[in-house]
Formats: structure tokens, C-alpha cells, sequence
């Protein structure tokens, strides 16, 4: 089966096609971080409007980089949320009246599915059950994976999520939108030890995080600390730590509760260096596994939901001609496969 992917739940347009006997074939992304810039965050009304400039032409790139006609598309999936609804609306309209057109299935997608199943673009993947640390701009999910659509949610995120509460820090910072990313490189300049910010939520018991009284905490410290290049290197780093030993110590804590010796990492903030290496570090230590996909498949991307969405067409699963989104969407709510 080869599927046509449209990813299209915020800032970037991403379509892939993926075969599963061949793997991925085409891969094309736009991303539209220097629409957004000078705003210092994403503003819907003008990530719609970019979506429906750029998501013909990908397509038509897509197909043209797989040497792939339409008629060899055996179906199409699409993000339906959750995501921002004019974003949604786009890859949505455009990804069900191409099927309509072609005469082939539609699928509706959710985000956070396509980048749990992410790293089975891999050549090594996760056998089930497994435990799926979901980190991206707007999420922060602990799930226990029996299965694909067999999901339950352990923790999450009760304000800010991870990638939020960098970006936002990083704006406090200086550093220009997405502020992620710089976050983390000027990070690597900071020296170790000079401020020790709390670990939120790791002195009580459960798996939910909250990260917006760490950002608060960033954001006392720069005021009375001054912006010298250093003491800025060296805030990046003290942050930068406290997120990923709170990632650290939630996970290390579902495992134990759930006695899995296996974890996925996935979603934007997943391709975090020091992230992936203290994970890594833990799951050595506790003689189990950690997976998570290569750096391209991190962000939103259409290669993960074409991945899950073949999955489900699979199954037989397919949408009618409503064209319908959620915004909101738990990934509980999903049928199994």
C-alpha cells in the first residue's frame, strides 16, 4: 500500500508518501518560521493562508520526487488534529477532495499519533508495549503503548508544555523565534553548576508535569542577574537541565510503575542532544532500550502521518465526505488497530 501524507496542524507543511514495502519515498517541507518571526510566535490567521499557498505545490513536488502518478496512490491520510482548526481546515479540505477526486480512501490522522509511531520510520523499531515520552512545542504526554490506538495517557503537561516553556525562555533570553533550538546551542556555553533551577512536580508522587513555574523562575533570575553573554549561556544551561531531569525522573518513574524496559522519545523537543543522551544514559543503567527518530522526523513532518495513517487504512479504517477537525483530540479517544 502507498499512502500520500498531508501534515498541516500549525506552522509547517509537510507531505510525504510512504510505501510499505519501499519505505519512504518523497518527503517535502515548508516551514514557516520566518513568516512568524517577527511576531515572536505563531499567528494562525497567517499560518492558514501559508498552508493553502504551499501544500498544492508540495504535493505536485511529492509526486514528482517519487516518480509517483496519482493513480498509484492507493490513499490518503491527513492531520485532523489536534492542532490550530484554520491549519487543520487546509490539509484537511485539500487532502479529502484529492481522495474524492482520485477515487481512493481518506484517513484522518492525529498529530500526536504520527509522532509517537515516528520512530518506526526507523530501521530498528520498538516492539509494544513501550512507554512513548511525546515532547513537542505544544505537548508533554506520558503514554503507555499496548498497541497502535491502544494508548493510555500516564502524565501530561497541566500548564505550559515542554517546547513552550523553552521557546518562552528563550524569548526572555533574547534569542530570535523558534527559540528552542538556540536555547539548547547557547546551553552548551553555559557552566555547570553557577544556578540550580527546581525540578517542578518531581518531589510528589504522579507523572504530570508543569513547566511554568520553571519559566517564571528563568525569568526572576534574568532580571536580577543582568544579559552579559555568559550569565545569558549560563541561565540557557540551568534551565536546559532542570527540563530534561524532570523529563528524566517522570519517565524513569512510568517504567518502574509499568515494569516496561522500553522507550520511545518523539516530537520536536525529542531531538534535544542532551536530552537524548541522558535518556539514553538512564536506559543503559536500567538495562532497557530508548527509541526515537532522526532529527527530520522530530518536527511535524508527513512522513509520520502518512506512516500512521497506512496503519489504520490498513485496518480499514477510512472517513466519510464530511470534512470534519479537532482542535482538541486525546489520543485515549482513538480506536485500536
Amino acid at each position: 500500500m502507498r499512502v500520500l501524507g498531508i501534515e498541516s496542524s500549525c506552522d509547517e507543511t509537510g507531505i510525504a508518501i510512504y510505501d510499505d514495502e519501499l519505505g519512504i519515498l518523497s518527503h517535502q517541507l515548508y516551514s514557516q518560521v520566518k513568516l512568524h518571526a517577527d511576531y515572536g510566535g505563531v499567528v494562525p490567521e497567517l499560518a492558514s493562508r501559508d498552508h493553502v499557498r504551499k501544500t498544492l505545490p508540495l504535493i505536485q513536488a511529492a509526486l514528482a520526487e517519487a516518480a509517483c502518478a496519482p493513480q498509484q496512490i492507493d490513499g490518503i491520510a491527513y492531520t485532523a488534529g489536534p492542532g490550530l482548526v484554520g491549519a487543520l481546515l487546509v490539509g484537511a479540505t485539500i487532502g479529502r477532495s484529492l481522495a474524492m477526486a482520485w477515487g481512493k480512501p481518506a484517513v484522518a490522522v492525529h498529530h500526536m499519533e504520527g509522532h509517537l509511531l515516528a520512530p518506526m520510520l526507523e530501521e530498528q523499531v520498538p516492539a509494544f508495549p513501550f512507554i512513548a515520552l511525546l515532547v513537542s512545542g505544544g505537548h508533554t504526554l506520558l503514554v503507555q503503548v499496548d498497541g497502535i490506538g491502544r494508548y493510555q495517557i500516564l502524565g501530561e503537561s497541566i500548564d505550559d508544555a515542554a517546547g513552550e516553556a523553552f521557546d518562552k525562555t528563550a524569548k526572555l533570553l533574547g534569542l530570535d523565534y523558534p527559540g528552542g533550538a538556540a536555547l539548547a546551542r547557547l546551553a552548551e556555553q553555559g557552566t555547570p553548576g553557577r544556578f540550580v533551577f527546581p525540578r517542578p512536580m518531581t518531589d510528589r508522587p504522579g507523572l504530570d508535569f508543569s513547566f511554568s513555574g520553571l519559566k517564571t523562575f528563568a525569568a526572576n533570575t534574568i532580571r536580577s542577574e543582568g544579559q552579559d553573554e555568559q550569565t545569558r549561556a549560563d541561565i540557557a544551561h540551568a534551565f536546559q537541565s532542570a527540563v530534561v531531569d524532570t523529563l528524566a525522573i517522570k519517565c524513569k518513574r512510568a517504567l518502574k510503575q509499568t515494569g516496561l524496559k522500553r522507550l520511545v522519545i518523539a516530537g520536536g523537543v525529542s531531538a534535544n542532544r542532551q536530552l537524548r543522551q541522558q535518556l539514553q544514559q538512564m536506559m543503559q543503567e536500567l538495562k532497557g532500550e530508548v527509541f526515537y527518530p532522526r532529527p527530520e522526523y522530530c518536527t511535524d513532518n508527513g512522513a509520520m502521518i502518512a506512516y500512521a495513517g497506512l496503519q489504520r487504512l490498513k485496518a480499514g479504517q477510512t472517513v466519510g465526505l464530511a470534512i470534519e477537525v479537532q482542535p482538541r483530540w486525546s489520543l485515549e479517544a482513538l480506536p485500536p488497530v
